[in-house]
């Protein structure tokens, strides 16, 4: 007896009709269309309506970040602009229900439940499609037999995504990356829009459009919450999650990658190593680590962290950052680097919340902002490190253009106000600044915006959830340019 025949037909076209209840009532559920849109949905909706061009559409990120409720709401939307209901389909690839069927074999039960002809002017939603052994070899099939159908597919397991997309899915697929929240879109589903004004600020000599706040205090109140809890919409939203963030980040964020995405897609064998490397280098955010250290600390051979830095970096839980010398060149050698949470409040999931006066403090809020940063996936970030003679030094974060071979700005991130009245302090930003020519650059404080001028160098003063909160505004500006 086949497994297939199993299950009923009837069932699962009565599945399907529960999944899409718009074929009945004309709308998607009420509890998504209560939901707040993410500020990205404006950037990945022109792609799910482009029918007319033969690509689907590959929604990825970290679990929780929200790709499901942007598929409702995408599906909301076409409805809004009069698609028929009837011509939507959703399928959540996860449930059990559809085991043993290809996406064609699914297809054909969804025609047959609103009883369509053909799958032209179609739209088709697969939720968690890396439930789908050979996913991408499926859907590059559909993508080629149903030219006027679009399809629009999500997945958590961003590894076998990136990897399979761009290997099997070459010209068929577009990718589309949802990362965790940015400070920007915190401040946007808290309808806290009010505390923040659009100003300009000085930056060598320049007046740059700029937000700024007129209550620091507030401000700084919902940054600190956002390092403690902001990463995901529904913690956000919800005190009752934010009271047990182990139990709902660690259980259904962390775990599942750690214990079932990764292995399953690896074939990683001892898990719990895995879980506390990853434990370790979450602890330690924002610290430098050498291979030797690591293997030292943690009994991993070398060539196994390297795997695990990969793996965790491929399922969106970490950034790894390489070093530049003082004169930002790269080194030849990888001995060293530091990995960053790809946001913060996992480590609050991890452990437990930090307060203003922790002394992890400083580290979070360069986790923080470097996971801002992240969002542009083709920004090349380093941090400098130098140790020449007398010569020491360290800078935060470092851009560097891979094709004039240069820097082109550096950030020195401090949770302090302390730089501002004491410049002359900031030896190696501005060491840093003299070497590479630099005439201007940009420290972070807790509440001082301003500018001051040394050794010819003009440093700018900003606020970190101040300069946290632009570089999503700018960021999300940027990406609807392209």
């Amino acid at each position: 007896m086949s497994f297939d025949t199993v299950i009923p037909t009837a069932k699962r076209i009565e599945r399907l009709q529960y999944e899409n209840p718009w074929w009945t009532t004309g709308n998607v559920q009420q509890v998504y269309r209560d939901m707040i849109k993410r500020l990205y949905f404006n950037l990945f909706y022109p792609f799910v309506k482009e029918i007319d061009i033969k690509r689907a559409v590959v929604l990825m990120g970290p679990r929780r970040v929200g790709k499901t409720v942007m598929m409702f709401h995408s599906i909301q939307e076409l409805i809004q602009e009069g698609i028929s209901p009837q011509k939507i389909f959703f399928i959540g690839i996860d449930n059990p229900i559809y085991m043993h069927l290809s996406l064609e074999d699914i297809l054909l039960l969804a025609k047959e439940a609103v009883q369509v002809d053909n799958l032209d002017g179609c739209f088709v939603f697969f939720d968690e499609i890396q439930y789908l052994k050979d996913w991408e070899r499926h859907l590059k099939v559909l993508v080629d037999r149903h030219p006027k159908t679009k399809f629009v597919v999500s997945g958590s397991a961003a590894a076998a995504l990136r990897l399979q997309s761009t290997e099997s899915g070459a010209g068929r697929f577009t990718d589309f990356m949802l990362p965790p929240l940015t400070f920007h879109e915190y401040i946007h589903l808290k309808g806290l829009g009010h505390l923040v004004q659009a100003k300009t600020i000085v930056y060598n000599g320049k007046q740059i459009p700029f937000f700024t706040t007129h209550d620091n205090k507030a401000f700084n109140k919902e940054f600190f919450h956002y390092l403690n809890f902001g990463g995901y919409p529904e913690v956000v939203l919800s005190e009752k999650i934010q009271s047990d963030m182990g139990r709902y980040v660690k259980s259904d964020i962390v775990d599942k990658v750690l214990l079932r995405d990764l292995p399953s897609l690896y074939g990683i064998k001892d898990v719990q190593e895995l879980n506390s490397f990853f434990t370790y280098v979450a602890y330690n955010t924002a610290n430098e680590f050498s291979f030797e250290k690591l293997s030292k600390d943690s009994g991993i051979a070398k060539e196994i962290i390297k795997k695990y830095l990969e793996y965790l970096e491929a399922a969106f839980l970490i950034k790894v950052i390489h070093k530049v010398s003082d004169t930002a060149k790269k080194f030849k050698r990888i001995t060293s680097f530091k990995v960053y949470l790809t946001n913060p409040s996992l480590r609050t999931a991890l452990f437990s919340p930090i307060t203003e006066t922790d002394h992890e403090m400083g580290n979070m809020v360069k986790t923080a902002i470097f996971s801002q940063w992240m969002h542009r996936e083709q920004l090349d970030l380093k941090y400098a490190r130098w140790k020449m003679g007398r010569s020491e030094g360290e800078v935060d974060i470092v851009l560097l253009d891979n094709k004039l071979f240069k820097p082109q700005w550096c950030v020195e991130v401090k949770w302090t106000n302390r730089y501002f009245e004491k410049p002359q302090e900031l030896k190696s930003l501005l060491h840093f600044c003299r070497q590479n020519k630099f005439s201007a650059s940009l420290v972070t404080t807790i509440d001082v915006l301003g500018n001051k001028t040394i050794e010819e160098i003009n440093l700018t003063y900003v606020p970190a959830a101040v300069y946290a909160y632009n570089i999503g505004v700018n960021t999300l500006e940027l990406k609807s340019n392209w």
